[in-house]
């Protein structure tokens, strides 16, 4: 089938589709060639239906949630690109301590939610980019707090179409790391629960972590946030600094002055301007430190 008939077919599926879709438009790190069709579903039913298409076509997919921790190359990702919609704030529920929402909520927005609700639990993660299905899939940390927790279980759509709960015990949350990135599958909703608290207490502990980011990340530039995953027994952004890497450029690309854990687009920045400097960083810490950096981000394409 041809790349326009492909698109139609989707859209005949309630989906909207963008061949040669740049990802560059699609990726916090304002990096990455054109995808052959980015497909956009408006809810769990017709991404189901786009995935038994794809199946059917033998199409490779790739799952996006809002782009905030992958480098995706300069030629751009082969076959489909699927997302779900916005942020269908619309479909969020308070329950008591708990709250039900759909994967492509923005974290951001989930946080105020519990703020505005009076529920604790969250602070670290306002901030944090990106939407609540990134943030599970990552299992999204930062100060001291992660989402597992405070997850009770989330909605996933298998590559067969079917809709899946899997509960807190069987995703595997750890460091960086959840069981859906073992098996593929399309974070449709999660729920969380939180502890109830006072609403001027949680606003002030959300605030003070917003200025602690603000103070101490390059947030004026596109990147995909600590570019490494953290050593045992160390900081990645302190073994940077100290191998006297902070500044360093390629390309477009560079280790923040700000935070030597962040690589950065200065502008015009390729995939290839990142993966040099993230290669040249890497050899001079373990040449320094004997420490091997892992990268956190994603590649794709």
């Amino acid at each position: 089938m041809l790349l326009t008939e492909l698109a139609e077919a989707f859209r005949s599926l309630r989906c909207t589709a963008e061949e040669q879709a740049p990802m560059a438009r699609y990726t916090s790190f304002k990096i990455g060639g054109p995808a052959d069709l980015l497909v956009t579903a408006p809810d769990a039913g017709a991404a189901g239906a786009a995935l038994a298409l794809c199946r059917r076509q033998d199409l490779p997919v790739l799952l996006l949630g809002n782009g905030t921790n992958m480098l995706v190359s300069d030629e751009g990702v082969r076959g489909v690109v699927l997302r779900l919609a916005g942020d269908a704030a619309q479909d969020v529920k308070v329950e008591g301590d708990t709250i039900l929402c759909p994967a492509g909520l923005s974290l951001k927005a989930l946080c105020r939610l519990a703020r505005d609700s009076g529920l604790a639990g969250l602070e670290f993660a306002y901030g944090i980019p990106g939407t609540v299905g990134g943030a599970v899939y990552m299992n999204a940390g930062a100060y001291g707090g992660q989402m597992a927790d405070v997850l009770l279980w989330a909605d996933v759509l298998c590559r067969d179409g079917s809709l899946r709960r899997v509960p807190l015990r069987e995703m595997k949350l750890g460091y960086r790391h959840s069981v859906f990135m073992e098996a593929a599958a399309v974070l449709v909703s999660a729920a969380v629960r939180l502890t109830l608290d006072d609403r001027a207490a949680v606003t002030g502990r959300m605030e003070e972590f917003l200025r602690r980011r603000r103070e101490k990340q390059p947030l004026e530039y596109p990147s995909a946030g600590s570019f490494f995953k953290r050593p045992e027994g160390y900081y990645a952004g302190a073994l940077i600094e100290s191998s006297g890497l902070k500044g360093l450029t390629v390309g477009g690309a560079q280790v923040s002055e700000k935070h030597a854990g962040f690589l950065i687009n200065r502008g015009g920045a390729t995939c290839a301007d990142v993966r040099a400097l993230a290669e040249q960083v890497q050899e001079k810490v373990l040449r320094d430190h004997g420490v091997r950096l892992e990268p956190e981000v994603r590649f794709v394409g």
